[in-house]
């Protein structure tokens, strides 16, 4: 499938935005409502697979289908491929999504031979980063959320405190220990990414070595426990590049569930722009400005982050505009 190309301008911003909220982010868009006052009652997934107008997402490791796109704003986009219930399906996992504006109930279902480890989506299939950032609102929630939530399931499948199989319960919402009865939610970690300026209004990028050459992003990091964003931000940036980090703004959120990650979004203001890397997380980082940064994308000699990702937005909030690249294969 061909994707529609994003609108790019590779001439630098002459009022580039600074600490305005971050609107749109791919992944923390929805047009469903969640209904989770539907979630307690016993019978509901097998009312809803008694309904034909119950649309089904079905989801194998983290990737669902396609159907052949739909015009949307004079867009040509892509969209998930939803069907009617089957038989077969209550043999699978089932996580109940929430109503569309006109009441359709729409469920998330991992087939009965996907549920064993190791299992793979059809190459057909398309995951959030590759369709993430160009799925209409409710494809994106819908497939975020299917993700984030069956992933849970998949990872999770016993009690934390007894070790015995748990039980999908609350239309997929959370798990039961048949032994001792506990109840156990989804997990969402919260991590705090960042697009760091110093004085002279540059941004700092950092380059882990998981990544191939090239490649530079956002600082960012897990909050630990007892610890306040703000501070996470500190701590994360100082452990990593060595930049003393002062004033610190919220810019917005979006969800990353590759596992569990909710990332929260801000801006940060170097006091002290010394960079001294750890070389463990991040071997390389460099301030960029402006002109410097839309040369080195521009040629490829540095690979930014994914549209779809928080991480790209910082960068290009910073920026003031989209940045063009000239290899995009973050995936």
């Amino acid at each position: 499938m061909t994707l529609p190309d994003s609108p790019l301008s590779s001439s630098v911003p002459s009022s580039p935005a600074t600490d305005e909220a971050l609107p749109g982010l791919s992944l923390s868009r929805s047009d469903l409502d969640r209904r989770s006052d539907r979630r307690g009652g016993v019978s509901l997934l097998d009312e809803l697979w008694a309904d034909p107008a119950t649309r089904v997402l079905p989801v194998v490791d983290g990737r669902a289908p396609l159907d052949e796109g739909q015009v949307d704003g004079g867009m040509q986009r892509p969209r998930l491929a939803l069907r009617p219930p089957r038989e077969e399906d209550a043999a699978g996992l089932r996580v109940y999504l929430g109503d569309d504006r006109a009441g359709v109930a729409h469920v998330a279902v991992v087939p009965v031979e996907a549920l064993a480890p190791g299992a793979e989506a059809d190459p057909a299939w398309a995951g959030l980063r590759d369709v993430g950032a160009v799925l209409g609102d409710r494809d994106a929630g819908l497939l975020t959320q299917a993700v984030a939530v069956t992933e849970w399931h998949l990872r999770h499948p016993r009690c934390p405190r007894c070790g015995t199989a748990t039980e999908p319960v609350q239309a997929g919402w959370s798990r039961r220990c048949p032994v001792d009865g506990s109840e156990h939610h989804p997990r969402t970690d919260p991590a705090v990414i960042m697009a760091v300026l110093d004085d002279a209004d540059r941004v700092l990028l950092g380059h882990n070595p998981r990544w191939p050459d090239r490649r530079y992003s956002t600082l960012a990091g897990f909050v630990e426990p007892g610890e306040s964003l703000e501070a996470a931000v500190r701590r994360e940036v100082a452990e990593e590049a060595g930049v003393t980090v002062g004033h610190v703004t919220y810019l917005g959120s979006q969800p990353w569930p590759f596992p569990a990650s909710l990332m929260l979004g801000f801006l940060a203001h170097a006091v002290d722009p010394t960079i001294r890397v750890d070389a463990d997380e991040i071997t390389d980082a460099r301030w960029f400005s402006r002109e410097e940064l839309a040369d080195a994308a521009g040629t490829g000699a540095v690979l930014l982050p994914p549209r779809v990702s928080i991480a790209r937005r910082l960068v290009e909030h910073w920026f003031g505009g989209e940045l063009t690249d000239a290899v995009e294969a973050w995936r």
